[in-house]
């Protein structure tokens, strides 16, 4: 069969070469839809790889708001076509053909309807515009008002897809994986609460348990997000948790992406079982030998109930008597076939409690979780104080120093952290090498330590551990303290050159202190010059402790793309239209609309959805990565 590429405006057109040269050409098209925008290199790649007999080029059509008050300048576009898709047609032999937009205006008058994505029921009860008539209008709008209802169509058919999918599919998985039962609330979790419980559980932590406990006892296999702001207790949920596997005769597995956090889960779910006849073990790359093979065996002979690691868990030789529930750690920081791997480790897949400290604005859980399930611990546990946040620039060094100097007097430790590693011609920034330099003179008396990511693993190691152990107290560092990193007795967190930094990273360094009784400090220093954006950033920042205003704010001000914390730099699919920002209120309609139809018709057999199913079908192979949700 012969292939066509479309270039330069879009989709309208590739959707009606599409339609009307179906059968006699093969369309190529890029992962996220028809058009090829003016990406040189992207479009020359597609030509060198598909060798298209055709190509279309249509004029790139004008701002469809600009549009909307000018529709006769939208008519008059005439046809740019770049020097380099003439020379690359010529380099393949292919055709080239070029519209203007007037040429693409008037062919679409005369063509007739686009074949409808949306069921008639869904286009009545919705009130939505006609396929065709939202994509010229999208297009060549006729007035503001029709403008409006073309892209609330094509909108609420972008989300709604992404949704029913979704939906969909956390529906099948709930029939096709029964879950093991946990019928009781036996000795091991009622001695833990009664005897070992640090602290009173917060309201949060209370809801929480109840929602997991009603999950585990259901008979299907629970999928839970667990988000929770730094320092809120999810640790101890978790804990709470694998021992009601345990008190049903299973283990449980807590997997955490690094050998520092597996470390200190390890520590800290000992401590908080001292005195209990429960055997945890820690499985991370760096124990080998004898110890290593007693863990083995004691997975396969049940001994182990608790096992605690990095990657090395997933590894082959690694296998459980009975694992019934496993607790992932930040799980953005794992692929989607590892995780996955967890699931052979048993007869049946068992209960997944994932957990991430890096809060996630409830539009864009709805879209990359969301199949799961999603919990919130929404306090602090009783006598933590709220971290004291401060921008300061950084002409103030002297004061700056004078309070760093009172906190080491008192026998607190210190945090400062650099956005580089080495110093960049381009941008002028305090590199952590300078940095380390100068705060040794700054502070003579001082031990300072320094951690960045281009360190072997064992030297970053064993100057964490300088940190943590209180021997050192600065610290100089990089982002790679962004996650995991639990010292107690450090109260101050410096950040140099905090308008280098997004919002969510801000806050994930900021949770690093705070983590004792006494009050904590989280100082942003910057230059006096500062972007608008930033400037609301860093205002933010030293207005609210709370994680999930800052990352709807973060949300707000970045867009889903950009955002620090979800599973890719991008999310797993590309909305042509739609904005998960500022689109938040249609998702949630949407979403409800598609929860409908998934409960009314799980199998997908009534007629009057037909159209739906096939649809969805049809996207599943072209334009969505969904194998990157959750």
């Amino acid at each position: 069969m012969r292939k066509i590429l479309v270039t330069g405006a879009g989709g309208f057109v590739g959707a009606r070469i599409l339609d009307q040269w179906r059968g006699r050409y093969e369309l190529c098209t890029f992962p996220h839809g028809f058009s090829a925008d003016s990406d040189e290199a992207a479009v020359r790649a597609l030509i060198a790889r598909e060798k298209p007999d055709v190509i279309v080029h249509t004029a790139a059509l004008s701002n469809t708001a600009y549009c909307a008050s000018h529709p006769e300048e939208s008519l008059r576009a005439n046809v740019l076509l770049p020097e380099w898709i003439a020379k690359a047609a010529a380099e393949t032999g292919a055709k080239l053909l070029a519209f203007s937009s007037d040429q693409v205006y008037a062919g679409c008058k005369r063509s007739g309807p686009l074949p409808e994505t949306l069921s008639p029921a869904l286009l009545a009860e919705h009130h939505l515009m006609p396929l065709t008539d939202a994509l010229m209008n999208i297009h060549f709008p006729s007035g503001p008002d029709v403008l409006r209802k073309a892209e609330y169509r094509l909108k609420f058919e972008e989300l709604f897809y992404v949704q029913l999918n979704i939906l969909r599919y956390a529906k099948d998985r709930q029939r096709k994986y029964r879950g093991y039962v946990f019928e009781k609330v036996g000795d091991i979790f009622n001695g833990f609460y009664s005897r070992n419980l640090p602290f009173e559980l917060t309201n949060a932590q209370k809801r929480v348990l109840k929602e997991i406990r009603r999950d585990l006892g259901a008979g299907r296999q629970m999928n839970r997000l667990l988000q929770g702001d730094v320092g809120s207790g999810k640790t101890l949920v978790a804990l709470m948790s694998m021992l009601i596997a345990l008190d049903n005769g299973y283990q449980a597995c807590m997997m955490a992406p690094t050998e520092i956090l597996a470390n200190q889960h390890y520590e800290t779910i000992r401590e908080l079982l001292y005195g209990m006849d429960v055997r945890v073990e820690l499985l991370t790359g760096s124990i080998k030998g004898k110890r290593r093979e007693a863990i083995l065996s004691g997975l396969l002979t049940g001994d182990v109930q608790i096992l605690i690691g990095t990657h090395a868990v997933i590894e082959d030789t690694v296998n459980f008597a009975s694992l019934g529930l496993v607790v992932i750690d930040e799980q953005h920081r794992f692929g989607v076939a590892q995780r996955a791997r967890l699931w052979t480790k048993s007869v049946q897949p068992p209960h997944i409690l994932v957990m991430t400290a890096t809060p996630i604005p409830r539009t864009l859980a709805m879209t990359l979780y969301g199949d799961l399930d999603v919990s919130v611990i929404d306090e602090l546990p009783p006598g933590r104080k709220p971290i004291a946040t401060i921008h300061q620039f950084d002409s103030h060094r002297v004061s700056l120093y004078r309070s760093v100097r009172k906190q080491i007097d008192e026998g607190r430790q210190v945090y400062i952290v650099y956005p580089l590693i080495k110093e960049s011609e381009k941008i002028d920034l305090k590199n952590l090498e300078e940095g380390y330099l100068h705060i040794c003179e700054e502070f003579p008396d001082c031990r300072v330590c320094k951690v960045h990511g281009k360190m072997k693993p064992a030297e970053k190691d064993a100057q964490m551990q300088l940190f943590v152990s209180g021997e050192a107290q600065i610290m100089v560092a990089t982002t790679v303290i962004e996650v995991g990193v639990n010292v107690p007795n450090a109260s101050v967190m410096i950040i140099e050159n905090a308008e280098r930094f997004g919002l969510s990273q801000l806050h994930q360094l900021r949770g690093r202190v705070g983590r004792g009784a006494d009050q904590s400090y989280c100082i942003l220093v910057t230059g006096y010059k500062l972007a608008e954006d930033t400037r609301k950033r860093l205002e933010i920042m030293v207005r609210t402790n709370d994680g999930f205003e800052i990352a709807e704010a973060d949300l707000k001000l970045r867009g889903p793309g950009d955002l620090e914390g979800t599973q890719q730099s991008g999310i797993a699919f590309d909305l042509k239209i739609a904005d998960i920002a500022r689109d938040g209120q249609l998702l949630q309609y949407v979403r409800e609309v598609a929860q409908t139809i998934v409960d009314k018709d799980p199998n997908g057999s009534l007629p009057e959805n037909e159209i739906l199913w096939r649809q969805l079908k049809a996207l599943r192979k072209t334009n969505v990565n969904w194998a990157a949700i959750s």
